[in-house]
């Protein structure tokens, strides 16, 4: 019997979760994947790609006018901004584009699924209630993940394609030039402490080092995006996806010291935006003396992320129960994760 292929058009390719989705769907033989992003990568195999200005409506409608084939969007993408109001008109922009783009020209649309996080439960602002839950109230705007989901709801209305909207935590995996890579951060910043002779503090605020929190593992949460989009029961469903564990920093930091055979120190508030300014020249130097690939230090970098995380002095965790009622059953231990991610980093030379 012949499988129906199906044609994942993945907007913010390069991102950690659009990567990593894209390394999963290409894996399969039922999925064709054409991936959007503002720095197009590399066509491989059963991927395409192809570069694109999200903002810009006509350069959008251009590119994805040919796209007839598509039959699920995977929408990851986006743009950063200093200020909680400021990230609203850009991430709206670029959602709103791709749908107005593709609706009219992918008669075969089924699904398009809408990727978030914390911030719908108001996580960035400061103690939240705890285990959040996809059922929990809306809270005052501005927050753009609201009226992204608000904007599909409305949009889906009386249409043949339906939405979910994906809720991880804190996403670990391999991208470079990410602004939001906190694994990638913790191991450039013990590889500098190693060179240094220092040992390794936990740098955050005080209240952070014995705080609740959760991670969720990229190749974990690609696997749900694709049972949330394909699986009839999620239509129009939100849902927390995690690695299924909770773990404090006070737990976490000694393993991740030991990792790296690194000696451990009390923790001591250090902005890593500030202390990381001064060593780019540090960095060229040991990728010298290392052998590293050539990645530039602003490829590796995600400081002022890492700082807002080991800034959370406050619980930091949602429910997954309603993804394992309807069906989705995986799960990952986040010290396993993290090993395998330092380990990926060693190989692909990015640390030492």
């Amino acid at each position: 019997m012949t499988t129906q292929t199906k044609v994942a058009l993945v907007v913010g390719a390069q991102g950690v979760i659009g990567r990593n989705l894209i390394d999963h769907l290409a894996a399969k033989e039922d999925w064709q994947v054409i991936g959007l992003s503002r720095r197009a990568g590399v066509d491989q195999g059963r991927v395409r790609h192809i570069a694109v200005d999200l903002l810009d409506a006509g350069d959008t409608r251009r590119k994805l006018a040919p796209l007839t084939s598509v039959t699920h969007v995977f929408y990851t993408a986006y743009q950063d901004r200093p200020g909680w109001a400021e990230l609203v008109p850009p991430n709206m922009a670029m959602l709103v584009n791709v749908v107005d783009a593709i609706e009219p020209v992918a008669s075969k649309l089924e699904h398009i699924s809408l990727m978030q996080g914390y911030k719908v439960y108001g996580g960035h602002l400061g103690p939240f209630k705890t285990p959040a839950r996809e059922s929990d109230a809306a809270f005052m705007p501005p927050e753009f993940m609201h009226d992204q989901q608000r904007f599909l709801e409305a949009r889906q209305q009386g249409k043949a394609w339906s939405w979910s909207a994906i809720r991880p935590a804190v996403v670990g995996g391999f991208a470079l030039g990410n602004p939001m890579n906190l694994a990638l951060a913790i191991a450039v910043y013990a590889s500098v402490s190693k060179e240094l002779g220092l040992p390794l503090r936990f740098p955050g605020k005080p209240g952070a080092w014995d705080r609740l929190l959760e991670m969720t593992d990229a190749g974990l949460l690609a696997r749900a995006t694709e049972w949330a989009a394909t699986e009839p029961r999620c239509a129009n469903q939100a849902f927390n996806i995690t690695n299924g564990d909770l773990f404090r920093w006070s737990e976490m930091w000694p393993f991740i010291a030991d990792y790296f055979g690194l000696a451990l120190a009390p923790p001591l508030p250090l902005s890593l935006a500030t202390v990381m300014a001064d060593k780019e020249p540090l960095w060229d130097a040991m990728r010298e003396r290392h052998g590293l690939a050539p990645h530039a230090w602003s490829e590796v970098s995600s400081w002022r992320f890492a700082d807002f995380v080991f800034s959370w002095d406050y619980d930091m965790f949602g429910d997954g129960s309603k993804a394992r009622r309807f069906g989705f059953h995986e799960h990952v231990e986040t010290k396993a994760m993290f090993t395998r991610l330092f380990d990926d980093f060693r190989r692909r030379k990015i640390i030492p």
